[in-house]
Protein backbone atom coordinates (compact mmCIF):
# COMPACT_ATOMS: atom_id res chain seq x y z
CA UNK A 1 0.00 0.00 0.00
CA UNK A 2 1.03 3.86 -0.88
CA UNK A 3 2.78 4.77 2.23
CA UNK A 4 0.70 7.77 4.20
CA UNK A 5 1.92 11.52 4.93
CA UNK A 6 0.22 12.38 8.28
CA UNK A 7 0.46 15.97 8.88
CA UNK A 8 -0.21 16.39 13.23
CA UNK A 9 -1.15 19.63 14.93
CA UNK A 10 -0.68 20.37 18.18
CA UNK A 11 0.09 23.66 20.34
CA UNK A 12 4.00 22.89 21.47
CA UNK A 13 6.12 20.09 22.18
CA UNK A 14 6.41 20.22 25.93
CA UNK A 15 5.43 17.41 28.81
CA UNK A 16 1.85 16.55 28.33
CA UNK A 17 -0.49 13.40 27.28
CA UNK A 18 -1.76 15.13 24.01
CA UNK A 19 2.52 15.73 23.04
CA UNK A 20 3.10 11.90 24.06
CA UNK A 21 0.53 10.53 22.07
CA UNK A 22 1.73 12.88 18.84
CA UNK A 23 4.86 11.10 19.48
CA UNK A 24 3.60 7.89 19.92
CA UNK A 25 2.06 7.76 16.61
CA UNK A 26 4.71 9.27 14.98
CA UNK A 27 6.95 6.39 16.11
CA UNK A 28 4.12 4.19 14.35
CA UNK A 29 3.62 5.78 11.21
CA UNK A 30 7.90 5.55 10.90
CA UNK A 31 7.91 2.13 11.88
CA UNK A 32 5.45 1.34 9.20
CA UNK A 33 7.13 3.39 6.46
CA UNK A 34 5.03 6.63 6.20
CA UNK A 35 5.71 9.92 6.82
CA UNK A 36 5.10 11.40 10.08
CA UNK A 37 5.06 15.35 10.05
CA UNK A 38 4.02 17.71 13.11
CA UNK A 39 3.04 21.07 13.37
CA UNK A 40 4.02 23.16 16.45
CA UNK A 41 5.95 25.42 18.52
CA UNK A 42 8.34 22.60 19.76
CA UNK A 43 9.71 22.31 22.99
CA UNK A 44 11.56 20.05 25.10
CA UNK A 45 10.19 16.64 23.44
CA UNK A 46 10.86 18.43 19.88
CA UNK A 47 14.59 16.56 19.71
CA UNK A 48 12.79 13.10 20.76
CA UNK A 49 10.69 13.53 17.94
CA UNK A 50 13.19 13.90 15.22
CA UNK A 51 15.26 11.09 16.64
CA UNK A 52 12.48 9.02 15.95
CA UNK A 53 11.75 9.76 12.62
CA UNK A 54 9.23 12.25 12.32
CA UNK A 55 9.83 15.98 10.99
CA UNK A 56 9.41 18.99 13.18
CA UNK A 57 8.08 22.30 11.25
CA UNK A 58 7.95 25.19 13.55
CA UNK A 59 4.78 26.82 13.34
CA UNK A 60 3.43 29.33 16.75
CA UNK A 61 -0.10 27.59 15.62
CA UNK A 62 -1.10 27.61 20.13
CA UNK A 63 -0.88 30.90 20.22
CA UNK A 64 -4.31 32.65 21.16
CA UNK A 65 -4.28 35.61 18.92
CA UNK A 66 -5.35 36.88 15.65
CA UNK A 67 -2.14 37.21 14.85
CA UNK A 68 -2.48 33.63 14.52
CA UNK A 69 -3.98 33.29 11.78
CA UNK A 70 -2.63 35.71 9.36
CA UNK A 71 0.73 34.36 10.26
CA UNK A 72 -0.23 30.33 10.13
CA UNK A 73 -2.86 29.65 7.72
CA UNK A 74 -0.53 30.66 4.98
CA UNK A 75 2.10 28.52 5.87
CA UNK A 76 0.16 25.46 6.51
CA UNK A 77 -1.80 25.54 3.99
CA UNK A 78 1.82 25.84 1.74
CA UNK A 79 2.79 22.31 4.03
CA UNK A 80 -0.22 20.45 2.92
CA UNK A 81 -0.38 20.95 -0.34
CA UNK A 82 3.78 20.74 -0.91
CA UNK A 83 3.67 17.51 0.91
CA UNK A 84 0.45 15.65 -1.08
CA UNK A 85 -0.67 15.30 2.65
CA UNK A 86 -3.37 12.39 3.50
CA UNK A 87 -3.85 13.26 7.08
CA UNK A 88 -4.27 16.36 8.73
CA UNK A 89 -4.68 15.31 12.24
CA UNK A 90 -5.32 18.37 14.84
CA UNK A 91 -5.48 17.85 18.70
CA UNK A 92 -5.98 21.11 20.34
CA UNK A 93 -8.64 24.15 19.77
CA UNK A 94 -6.29 26.48 18.78
CA UNK A 95 -4.43 24.40 16.51
CA UNK A 96 -7.34 23.18 15.22
CA UNK A 97 -9.04 26.23 14.11
CA UNK A 98 -5.94 27.59 12.24
CA UNK A 99 -5.46 24.43 10.31
CA UNK A 100 -9.41 24.02 9.67
CA UNK A 101 -9.26 27.66 8.02
CA UNK A 102 -6.27 26.35 6.42
CA UNK A 103 -7.60 23.22 5.21
CA UNK A 104 -11.06 24.91 4.18
CA UNK A 105 -8.93 26.95 1.64
CA UNK A 106 -7.92 24.00 -0.44
CA UNK A 107 -9.43 22.33 -3.06
CA UNK A 108 -11.64 19.32 -2.13
CA UNK A 109 -10.72 17.29 -4.41
CA UNK A 110 -6.87 17.39 -3.53
CA UNK A 111 -6.62 18.33 0.18
CA UNK A 112 -6.56 15.98 3.14
CA UNK A 113 -8.69 14.04 5.49
CA UNK A 114 -9.10 16.48 8.67
CA UNK A 115 -9.70 14.49 12.01
CA UNK A 116 -9.44 15.21 15.04
CA UNK A 117 -8.64 14.06 18.82
CA UNK A 118 -10.89 15.60 21.68
CA UNK A 119 -8.81 14.77 24.36
CA UNK A 120 -10.36 16.42 27.36
CA UNK A 121 -13.63 17.82 29.09
CA UNK A 122 -13.52 21.13 26.90
CA UNK A 123 -16.21 23.63 27.88
CA UNK A 124 -19.09 23.23 25.60
CA UNK A 125 -19.66 26.06 23.45
CA UNK A 126 -18.29 27.40 19.45
CA UNK A 127 -14.41 27.79 20.45
CA UNK A 128 -14.63 23.93 21.27
CA UNK A 129 -17.35 22.37 18.89
CA UNK A 130 -14.00 22.92 16.18
CA UNK A 131 -13.26 19.52 17.96
CA UNK A 132 -16.00 17.81 16.33
CA UNK A 133 -15.81 18.83 12.73
CA UNK A 134 -13.26 15.89 11.95
CA UNK A 135 -14.40 14.02 9.18
CA UNK A 136 -13.40 11.50 12.15
CA UNK A 137 -13.53 12.28 15.71
CA UNK A 138 -11.45 10.23 18.22
CA UNK A 139 -12.32 10.20 21.79
CA UNK A 140 -9.88 9.20 24.53
CA UNK A 141 -12.25 7.86 26.57
CA UNK A 142 -15.97 6.28 27.55
CA UNK A 143 -16.54 9.37 29.23
CA UNK A 144 -14.93 12.22 26.41
CA UNK A 145 -17.75 9.78 23.43
CA UNK A 146 -20.52 10.70 26.17
CA UNK A 147 -19.37 14.66 26.12
CA UNK A 148 -19.46 14.94 22.58
CA UNK A 149 -22.79 13.36 22.82
CA UNK A 150 -24.32 15.14 24.87
CA UNK A 151 -23.00 18.82 24.16
CA UNK A 152 -22.38 18.45 20.45
CA UNK A 153 -25.88 16.65 19.40
CA UNK A 154 -25.45 17.69 16.07
CA UNK A 155 -22.43 15.54 15.56
CA UNK A 156 -23.19 11.90 14.40
CA UNK A 157 -22.12 9.87 17.10
CA UNK A 158 -21.16 6.63 14.50
CA UNK A 159 -18.09 9.16 13.27
CA UNK A 160 -16.67 9.45 16.92
CA UNK A 161 -14.47 6.34 17.34
CA UNK A 162 -13.72 5.93 21.13
CA UNK A 163 -9.65 5.15 21.20
CA UNK A 164 -7.99 5.07 24.89
CA UNK A 165 -4.76 5.98 24.98
CA UNK A 166 -2.44 3.01 25.87
CA UNK A 167 0.68 2.11 28.03
CA UNK A 168 3.26 0.57 27.24
CA UNK A 169 3.81 -2.44 29.09
CA UNK A 170 7.60 -2.92 28.11
CA UNK A 171 8.41 0.68 29.13
CA UNK A 172 6.31 -0.22 32.24
CA UNK A 173 7.03 -3.53 33.36
CA UNK A 174 5.12 -5.21 36.02
CA UNK A 175 7.15 -5.59 39.04
CA UNK A 176 9.72 -3.43 37.44
CA UNK A 177 12.48 -2.39 40.42
CA UNK A 178 14.79 0.85 39.71
CA UNK A 179 18.28 0.52 39.03
CA UNK A 180 20.48 0.40 42.66
CA UNK A 181 22.09 3.84 41.70
CA UNK A 182 18.83 5.42 41.12
CA UNK A 183 17.04 3.88 44.20
CA UNK A 184 20.13 5.51 46.41
CA UNK A 185 20.30 8.74 44.94
CA UNK A 186 16.57 9.22 45.59
CA UNK A 187 16.74 8.20 49.24
CA UNK A 188 19.62 10.25 49.66
CA UNK A 189 17.95 13.28 48.45
CA UNK A 190 15.24 12.24 50.59
CA UNK A 191 16.53 10.50 53.70
CA UNK A 192 13.83 10.41 55.72
CA UNK A 193 11.52 8.59 53.34
CA UNK A 194 14.21 5.32 53.19
CA UNK A 195 12.16 3.96 55.94
CA UNK A 196 8.40 5.17 55.05
CA UNK A 197 6.00 3.90 53.14
CA UNK A 198 5.78 6.30 50.09
CA UNK A 199 2.25 7.88 48.99
CA UNK A 200 2.38 9.35 45.53
CA UNK A 201 0.37 12.18 43.82
CA UNK A 202 1.67 12.29 40.16
CA UNK A 203 -0.25 16.27 38.82
CA UNK A 204 0.94 18.83 38.34
CA UNK A 205 -0.11 21.99 40.81
CA UNK A 206 -3.50 23.30 39.85
CA UNK A 207 -6.47 23.36 42.12
CA UNK A 208 -8.81 20.25 40.50
CA UNK A 209 -5.62 18.15 40.80
CA UNK A 210 -6.80 17.04 44.58
CA UNK A 211 -3.29 18.08 46.46
CA UNK A 212 -5.59 18.95 48.93
CA UNK A 213 -7.62 15.88 48.75
CA UNK A 214 -4.41 14.07 48.98
CA UNK A 215 -3.07 16.07 52.34
CA UNK A 216 -6.09 15.37 53.77
CA UNK A 217 -5.59 11.35 53.33
CA UNK A 218 -2.17 11.75 54.36
CA UNK A 219 -3.11 13.41 57.39
CA UNK A 220 -5.53 10.93 58.33
CA UNK A 221 -3.15 7.99 57.84
CA UNK A 222 -0.54 9.95 60.25
CA UNK A 223 -3.45 10.12 62.61
CA UNK A 224 -4.05 6.56 62.70
CA UNK A 225 -0.23 5.47 63.61
CA UNK A 226 0.95 5.23 59.86
CA UNK A 227 4.54 6.16 59.16
CA UNK A 228 3.91 7.90 55.75
CA UNK A 229 5.06 10.30 53.50
CA UNK A 230 3.79 11.71 50.70
CA UNK A 231 5.57 13.54 47.34
CA UNK A 232 3.72 15.36 44.84
CA UNK A 233 4.97 15.54 41.55
CA UNK A 234 4.13 17.95 39.14
CA UNK A 235 5.08 21.28 37.75
CA UNK A 236 3.89 24.45 39.42
CA UNK A 237 2.28 26.20 36.39
CA UNK A 238 3.24 30.22 36.12
CA UNK A 239 -0.31 31.51 37.14
CA UNK A 240 -0.45 29.29 40.10
CA UNK A 241 1.89 30.02 42.02
CA UNK A 242 -0.56 30.98 44.65
CA UNK A 243 -2.13 27.60 45.05
CA UNK A 244 1.33 26.64 46.01
CA UNK A 245 1.42 29.14 48.68
CA UNK A 246 -1.47 27.47 50.21
CA UNK A 247 -0.36 24.09 49.85
CA UNK A 248 2.39 25.08 51.67
CA UNK A 249 0.62 26.56 54.56
CA UNK A 250 -2.20 23.53 54.69
CA UNK A 251 1.00 21.33 55.12
CA UNK A 252 2.28 23.51 58.24
CA UNK A 253 -1.48 23.52 59.93
CA UNK A 254 -1.94 19.91 59.53
CA UNK A 255 1.70 19.64 61.06
CA UNK A 256 2.98 17.27 57.94
CA UNK A 257 6.16 19.58 57.62
CA UNK A 258 8.78 16.31 57.81
CA UNK A 259 6.32 14.65 55.75
CA UNK A 260 5.71 15.71 52.30
CA UNK A 261 7.84 16.51 49.71
CA UNK A 262 6.85 18.58 46.71
CA UNK A 263 9.57 16.91 43.66
CA UNK A 264 8.53 19.63 41.23
CA UNK A 265 8.70 18.06 37.23
CA UNK A 266 10.99 15.12 37.20
CA UNK A 267 11.37 13.11 33.67
CA UNK A 268 11.93 9.99 36.08
CA UNK A 269 8.60 9.39 36.79
CA UNK A 270 8.92 5.74 36.33
CA UNK A 271 10.98 5.36 39.26
CA UNK A 272 9.41 7.19 41.23
CA UNK A 273 6.16 5.81 40.67
CA UNK A 274 8.19 2.39 41.40
CA UNK A 275 9.32 3.58 45.01
CA UNK A 276 5.84 3.99 45.95
CA UNK A 277 3.58 2.15 47.81
CA UNK A 278 0.79 3.94 46.93
CA UNK A 279 0.02 5.92 43.91
CA UNK A 280 -3.28 8.42 43.92
CA UNK A 281 -5.49 9.88 41.23
CA UNK A 282 -7.70 12.69 43.12
CA UNK A 283 -9.19 15.01 40.30
CA UNK A 284 -12.15 16.64 41.46
CA UNK A 285 -12.90 16.57 38.05
CA UNK A 286 -12.75 14.24 35.50
CA UNK A 287 -9.72 12.84 33.62
CA UNK A 288 -10.48 12.86 30.00
CA UNK A 289 -8.58 9.82 30.33
CA UNK A 290 -5.30 9.56 32.88
CA UNK A 291 -2.22 8.14 31.40
CA UNK A 292 -0.24 8.28 35.39
CA UNK A 293 -2.69 6.39 37.12
CA UNK A 294 -2.79 4.06 33.71
CA UNK A 295 1.27 3.62 34.05
CA UNK A 296 1.56 3.22 38.10
CA UNK A 297 -0.89 0.06 37.16
CA UNK A 298 0.60 -1.21 35.31
CA UNK A 299 3.97 -1.13 37.36
CA UNK A 300 1.68 -3.16 39.72
CA UNK A 301 1.40 -0.47 41.91
CA UNK A 302 -1.78 -0.47 43.97
CA UNK A 303 -3.60 3.32 43.12
CA UNK A 304 -6.52 4.66 44.72
CA UNK A 305 -8.71 7.35 42.14
CA UNK A 306 -12.19 9.18 42.56
CA UNK A 307 -14.31 7.05 40.07
CA UNK A 308 -15.39 9.01 37.19
CA UNK A 309 -13.87 10.00 33.85
CA UNK A 310 -11.66 7.92 32.18
CA UNK A 311 -9.39 6.95 35.55
CA UNK A 312 -12.90 5.52 36.39
CA UNK A 313 -12.86 3.21 33.27
CA UNK A 314 -9.45 1.74 34.33
CA UNK A 315 -10.15 1.13 37.47
CA UNK A 316 -13.44 -0.78 37.02
CA UNK A 317 -10.76 -3.18 34.40
CA UNK A 318 -7.47 -2.77 36.77
CA UNK A 319 -8.52 -2.46 40.20
CA UNK A 320 -12.36 -1.98 40.58
CA UNK A 321 -11.15 -1.78 44.59
CA UNK A 322 -9.16 1.38 44.43
CA UNK A 323 -11.83 3.60 43.27
CA UNK A 324 -13.81 5.75 45.62
CA UNK A 325 -16.55 8.20 45.43
CA UNK A 326 -15.14 11.60 44.38
CA UNK A 327 -14.32 13.84 47.60
CA UNK A 328 -14.23 10.93 50.16
CA UNK A 329 -11.09 11.10 51.84
CA UNK A 330 -12.14 8.82 54.61
CA UNK A 331 -12.61 6.30 51.83
CA UNK A 332 -9.47 6.96 50.20
CA UNK A 333 -7.49 6.72 53.25
CA UNK A 334 -9.05 3.52 54.22
CA UNK A 335 -8.73 2.06 50.75
CA UNK A 336 -4.91 3.27 51.35
CA UNK A 337 -4.65 1.54 54.57
CA UNK A 338 -6.01 -1.32 53.24
CA UNK A 339 -2.88 -1.59 50.52
CA UNK A 340 -0.13 -0.54 52.65
CA UNK A 341 -1.50 -3.50 54.87
CA UNK A 342 -1.74 -6.04 51.67
CA UNK A 343 -1.02 -4.98 48.13
CA UNK A 344 -3.93 -5.70 45.91
CA UNK A 345 -3.79 -8.23 42.74
CA UNK A 346 -4.06 -5.97 39.60
CA UNK A 347 -5.23 -7.26 36.39
CA UNK A 348 -3.17 -7.63 33.92
CA UNK A 349 -4.97 -8.36 30.70
CA UNK A 350 -6.62 -4.92 29.43
CA UNK A 351 -7.30 -2.90 26.61
CA UNK A 352 -5.15 0.04 27.55
CA UNK A 353 -2.69 -0.62 25.71
CA UNK A 354 -0.03 1.49 23.54
CA UNK A 355 -0.08 -0.58 20.79
CA UNK A 356 -3.54 -1.19 20.24
CA UNK A 357 -4.27 2.74 20.71
CA UNK A 358 -1.35 2.92 17.46
CA UNK A 359 -3.04 -0.03 15.79
CA UNK A 360 -6.57 2.00 15.74
CA UNK A 361 -5.70 5.27 14.92
CA UNK A 362 -3.74 4.10 11.77
CA UNK A 363 -6.52 2.19 10.98
CA UNK A 364 -8.49 5.12 10.57
CA UNK A 365 -5.69 7.05 8.95
CA UNK A 366 -5.40 4.18 6.26
CA UNK A 367 -9.11 4.11 6.10
CA UNK A 368 -9.83 8.19 5.47
CA UNK A 369 -6.76 7.96 3.06
CA UNK A 370 -8.66 5.55 0.79
CA UNK A 371 -11.68 7.57 0.72
CA UNK A 372 -9.56 10.61 -0.38
CA UNK A 373 -7.90 8.35 -3.23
Amino acid sequence: MKPLVVVQVLPALDAGGVERGTLEIGRALVAEGHRSIVVSAGGRLESTLRSEGSEHVPLPVGVKSPLTFLRCIGPLRRLLASTNADILHVRSRMPAWVAWWAWRGMDPARRPRFMTTYHGTYTPGLWSSIMTKGEKVVAVSETIRSHIATHYPRTSINDVTVIHRGVDPAEFPRGYVPPPDIREAFFKAHPLTRERRRLLLPARLTRWKGQEDFLDVLATLVARGRDVHGFLLGDTHPRRREFKVELDKKVAALGLGDRVTFLGHRSDVRDVMALSDVVFSLSRDPEAFGRVSLEALSLGRPVVAYDHGGVGEQMRVLLPEGAVDVGDVDAAADRADAFLKKPPEIATDHPFTLAAMQRATLAIYRELADRRR
